[in-house]
Parts: structure tokens; C-alpha cells; sequence
């Protein structure tokens, strides 16, 4: 029998292995469920020094949550059972921010999505040769979650605007360059590296000893044109911009244009509008924001009309509601955005035990 997520002790290590590769290591709600007491008793067992996890296959790390799952819930109007998934999957991404111990992340091949919210927020996130980010979550009428508030805004010289309004990939140079990755490693090398962080010796020497030359950038190679034309506060300004570039026959920028006409409106929006306002929010305000976002997305047309054209049917001919940027209207994007009556994220009594234990919050 195998699982789809295999949780052991080896040496000195926590050792977790995502390992559904013919799904490309997709997380599921009960690799959620199971993730979170394995981490918390971790935390508290003085024989495990650090955490490591990784996925199975070779192609992915984990290219994302299980969206049919999701949007089956949604299409039969079951949204209280997919907002357990999300509310379990970001306290899950609050437990790996904050945990007590060196948490480190081996990333080879596709990182999206729920696989973001598993690796990106550790203390140590090594990418390999083959390692691919993306948020491509406006392609289907949702927004860059699991974390994306806090982490997009944070990244250098607007790229983490750039990630959200277009979903473009970034290799594993990108990474290094913008901070979505501490440390480059060669796909060859992992093996060799997972056996030697189950030992003692201290995670940053081993990882300096492992350290490669990284695969060359190619998203950073435009960094001059991100910083141009996405340092604006709405979708309608980068457009400009880079439309005004692209009179200059700048290929780059009128094709970045043309992608971000192919998405939802209502998530561009909601994409723009989380970056700028997670600037100044910690990590646990950038989840609640995320999970009073999502409370109202499952429940709009976008989403299940983004998944359908892209996994279900698999035409890439969504009609989003509404159709344009200019449909959209500011109090429409103001309401994802307006705090929860009730049922809002808590931070999990264990993460808020750690932090108190270390006197920062």
C-alpha cells in the first residue's frame, strides 16, 4: 500500500515526503490533517532538531491543493467544507512560519500553490536545478493565497507584483534573486543532501557545503521593466505602462500585457489590492485577510468557471463575471476585503505557545 504523505523520523530529522507524483504531489485535506500534529509533536520532541520536507517523483515538489476536489465541493454547494480546507491548510502555513526549529524545504521541479504555503515559509528553502515557482492563481478566478499577502510585497523591486498579475515562473537564479529561495543546491546533489541533514551537524554548514551555481535567471533578466511598469496601485496603471513600452517594440512588455488581459478581472483586482495592503501586515493579519478573501471568492462565478476551462474541460476559454477590468467595480473588490462577521483565523494555540515562549511576536 502506499500514502500520500509519508511522515518518519530518520536520524536527527523530521522527515516529510509528499508522494503523489502522478498528481504532481498535489495536497490533499488529509495530507493537511496529518501534517499538522506531526509538526507539533516534532516541535516539541528534543530528539528531532530540524524538519525537512520534500516531494516524490522528481517533477514536483507540489504543484498545488487538490482544486477538483475544491471545486467539486463548490459546485455542489457544500462552501463549509471547503472553507475547512482552506482555514486548516493556512493554519497549517502559520505552524510552518513560526515554528521553533530549522524547517527546510528541498524544491525540485513545480512549486505552486498549496506547495508555496508548504516550503516558501521555512527557515531554510533550497531550490534545485530544476525548481519552477509560480502563482498562477488569477488564470482561475482565485488569488495568490497560502501566504502570498505577506511574501509577494516583500520581494524586491516588484516582482511579487509581477508573480501575481501574471503567473509567470521563475527558475531557480529568480528565486535566489528575490528571496523565494535561501539557498541553491543541484538536482543531482539532493539525495547526498536529505541523508546529510538527518545528522547533527548544523543546517546552514551543510547547506553551504552543497551550495551550486545557480541556474541562470530568466524573470529577473526583465527586472528593469517590472520595476517600471507594476510599481502602480491598480491593474489599469501596470496595463498602461506596459502598453506604452510595448509602442517602443518591447516584445517582453506586450506580451506580459497580453497575459494579464487573459485573466479574471475580479482576481487581478483582488491580487493588486492584497500586495499593496500585506506591505505592512504580519504574517498572521496577511492570513485572516486571506481567509476572509477566499470566504467570498468560493462563492462567486469566477472560480469554478477558471477551474472548468483550465481542469476540468480544458478549453483555456473562461468567460469571467464580469468580463472586464472596467465592470469591476472598487466596492465589489472592497467587500473581499471587509473583516469576517464570525468564523475568522485564529493563530493555532501551539504557534502562539512558541512565540511566546521566544518573547516575539
Amino acid at each position: 500500500m502506499t500514502t500520500d504523505l509519508i511522515l518518519e523520523r530518520r536520524g536527527a530529522a523530521g522527515l516529510i515526503t509528499l508522494n503523489r507524483p502522478k498528481a504532481l504531489n498535489a495536497l490533499t485535506h488529509d495530507m493537511v490533517r496529518k501534517l499538522r500534529p506531526a509538526l507539533e509533536a516534532w516541535a516539541d520532541d528534543p530528539a528531532v532538531a530540524r524538519v525537512v520536507i520534500r516531494g516524490e517523483g522528481g517533477k514536483a515538489f507540489c504543484a498545488g491543493g487538490d482544486i477538483r476536489a475544491l471545486y467539486d465541493l463548490g459546485r455542489a454547494g457544500r462552501h463549509d467544507e471547503m472553507l475547512t480546507f482552506w482555514r486548516e491548510e493556512y493554519e497549517l502555513n502559520i505552524l510552518i512560519k513560526r515554528f521553533p526549529k530549522p524547517f527546510v524545504a528541498l524544491i525540485d521541479g513545480i512549486v505552486m500553490g498549496g506547495g508555496v504555503g508548504l516550503s516558501i515559509h521555512g527557515s531554510h528553502v533550497v531550490a534545485g536545478s530544476n525548481f519552477a515557482f509560480a502563482m498562477p492563481e488569477v488564470g482561475i478566478g482565485f488569488f495568490p493565497d497560502v501566504g502570498g499577502t505577506w511574501f509577494l510585497p516583500r520581494m524586491p523591486g516588484e516582482t511579487g507584483t509581477y508573480a501575481a498579475l501574471t503567473g509567470a515562473r521563475f527558475k531557480q537564479g529568480d528565486a535566489l534573486a528575490t528571496g523565494l529561495a535561501t539557498h541553491a543546491v543541484s538536482s543531482e546533489s539532493f539525495a547526498a543532501l536529505t541523508e546529510a541533514l538527518t545528522g547533527l551537524e548544523p543546517v546552514d554548514a551543510i547547506l553551504e557545503r552543497f551550495a551550486a551555481p545557480p541556474v541562470p535567471s530568466g524573470v529577473t533578466g526583465h527586472r528593469g521593466s517590472i520595476q517600471r511598469c507594476f510599481a502602480f496601485d491598480t491593474v489599469d496603471q501596470v496595463l498602461a505602462a506596459l502598453d506604452h513600452d510595448a509602442k517602443a517594440l518591447d516584445a517582453w512588455c506586450a506580451a506580459t500585457a497580453a497575459t494579464i488581459r487573459t485573466k479574471s478581472p475580479t482576481s487581478l483586482k483582488i491580487a493588486i489590492e492584497q500586495v499593496r495592503r500585506g506591505a505592512a501586515l504580519s504574517f498572521e493579519a496577511a492570513m485572516v485577510l486571506e481567509f476572509g478573501i477566499v470566504s467570498r471568492i468560493c462563492r462567486g462565478p469566477d472560480f469554478y468557471e477558471g477551474v472548468r476551462a483550465v481542469i476540468v474541460d480544458k478549453d483555456n476559454a473562461p468567460s469571467w463575471a464580469p468580463a472586464t477590468l472596467d465592470e469591476v467595480s472598487i466596492d465589489a473588490i472592497a467587500a473581499y476585503f471587509a473583516p469576517l462577521e464570525r468564523g475568522s483565523l485564529v493563530t493555532p494555540p501551539a504557534v502562539a505557545e512558541w512565540i511566546q515562549r521566544r518573547g516575539s511576536a
